[in-house]
């Protein structure tokens, strides 16, 4: 993921609202240095190894002072922080210097489902860092409500007010930073003989669980063919949304669709198959409207997995078909359960696994040159999915910012080469948003996409 942001944007992006609290910004930045002190995913930061010859380390670091951001000016209405949050989302972090960032936006008006002055703050981290299931658990532990004897800090110590008025870039850090005593270059130079040392082990041990995974590889294809394991899902053709040229970093937009969870439950359903169900009506009638109808439609979903020893990304990619040529949105929602049931049974098939591990010792200077020369500027004839999908429940809605309870939540997974419009559904006790992440070259009514969204949603629990 670190080598794959050096190529595109991929930073995990989670938003919290909460009411606006009396807090001084100052006091906010202290209370988010002190709980940042007793996280351990936020006193770390990478290091990188000279050649790539062998693969970065995770390291000690203290907060900084930019890594606390205050968006000026303060009273923004909704509409416009949906603007400077897409200027967010084109920007990314240097985990090399500090792999986490906030942002804070105070006092902003017309906030969905909030009585009055709202606190929107958007944690940015490095994917490196974490996935979404484990990014989420770091702003639990940020926002948890303080325990008994806990204060906010009063004594900052340093001015806050780093305020942006234009998209906040990442910092660049010197290649090989040396400290006073050369203890630094010393540890890299250790690392790089390390892992000269290990090539040999590494390259040994690739190929011989290479050898392993293409024996489960034609395992799974035999099996496949008996019925024994569901087939994998055909490819689907692009769309108006998965055009192929580049998104560019001023070019991404965002909206929130912000509902009750009581609205959203459907006996027997999840509410990610109803959130499915509403994207696929939502977005078949927006392409049909801009002269777009492809047959078929799909999702790449993620799908968490149990963590597997220090990886600190634990998912597996589910290639979900939305079934839009089945009008009735009951059945419809039948068949997307069956097709996830399925898609999820094939994912964790131990055969897989056995592909997996080949990943796990490849040497790192090969795995770097994997990544460098990748095409990511071209869109295959068949694609996993037409948009993204990532779906977390964030838990309960006990969370505060230095006392200032929190209202929802919502997430915004990465745009790419292929992917130019994502969705994110993202819970909080009683309150679901549904995220849309787009291109604004591919999505030039957003407002109107929204408004089916909304529409679908509802006509998808009348169904039921």
């Amino acid at each position: 993921m670190f080598w794959l942001s050096r190529r595109t944007v991929n930073d995990v992006f989670l938003l919290y609202c909460f009411a606006e609290t009396d807090t001084t910004t100052a006091e906010l930045r202290a209370f988010v240095a002190a709980r940042a002190a007793s996280i351990p995913d936020l006193r770390i930061r990478l290091r990188e190894i000279p050649g790539d010859l062998d693969y970065p380390r995770w390291e000690p670091a203290e907060f900084t002072s930019q890594q606390f951001v205050t968006h000026r000016p303060d009273s923004l209405r909704w509409p416009f922080l949906l603007d400077r949050l897409g200027e967010l989302l084109g920007t990314g972090v240097d985990p090399t210097e500090f792999p986490w960032r906030i942002h804070v936006f105070r006092d902003v008006r017309d906030a969905p489902v909030a009585a009055g002055p709202a606190l929107v703050v958007v944690l940015q981290l490095s994917h490196a860092l974490a996935d979404g299931t484990r990014a989420a658990a770091v702003a639990r532990s940020l926002f948890a409500r303080a325990a008994a004897g806990e204060v906010v800090p009063r004594s900052p110590g340093v001015p806050v007010d780093n305020s942006a008025n234009r998209p906040v870039g990442p910092v660049k850090t010197p290649a090989q930073p040396v400290d006073s005593c050369g203890q630094i270059c010393a540890w890299t130079a250790g690392s790089r003989v390390s892992g000269v040392l290990r090539f040999p082990w590494q390259l040994f041990t690739t190929v011989r669980r290479g050898y392993a995974a293409y024996q489960a590889q034609r395992e799974l294809a035999e099996r496949t063919a008996a019925g024994e394991v569901p087939a994998a899902t055909t490819g689907f053709a692009p769309c108006r949304v998965n055009p192929a040229t580049p998104v560019a970093a001023l070019d991404h937009r965002v909206r929130l669709l912000v509902v009750d969870a009581a609205t959203m439950r459907v006996p027997g359903r999840t509410v990610t198959v109803v959130a499915l169900t509403a994207i696929s009506q939502a977005l078949s009638v927006y392409l049909a409207e801009h002269g777009d109808r492809p047959e078929r439609l799909g999702i790449a979903l993620p799908m968490a997995v149990p963590a597997s020893g220090t990886a600190r990304n634990n998912y597996r990619g589910l290639s979900i078909d939305l079934h839009i040529d089945e009008p009735d949105l009951a059945v419809r929602a039948d068949l997307i359960t069956a097709d996830l049931a399925t898609r999820r049974e094939r994912a964790l098939n131990p055969l897989l696994a056995v592909q997996d591990r080949v990943g796990e010792t490849v040497p790192a200077t090969l795995a770097a040159r994997d990544v460098a020369r990748a095409d990511l500027d071209s869109v295959p004839d068949a694609l996993d999915g037409n948009t993204v999908v990532s779906s977390v429940y964030r838990g309960a809605a006990d969370l505060a910012f230095a006392g200032a309870p929190v209202l929802f939540t919502g997430g915004f997974p990465a745009l790419g080469t292929v992917m130019h419009l994502t969705h994110g559904v993202h819970g909080i006790g009683e309150t679901i948003t549904l995220s849309v992440h787009f291109d604004a070259e591919v999505l030039a009514d957003p407002d109107r996409y929204l408004t089916l969204l909304g529409e679908s949603l509802a006509a998808v629990v009348a169904a039921h």
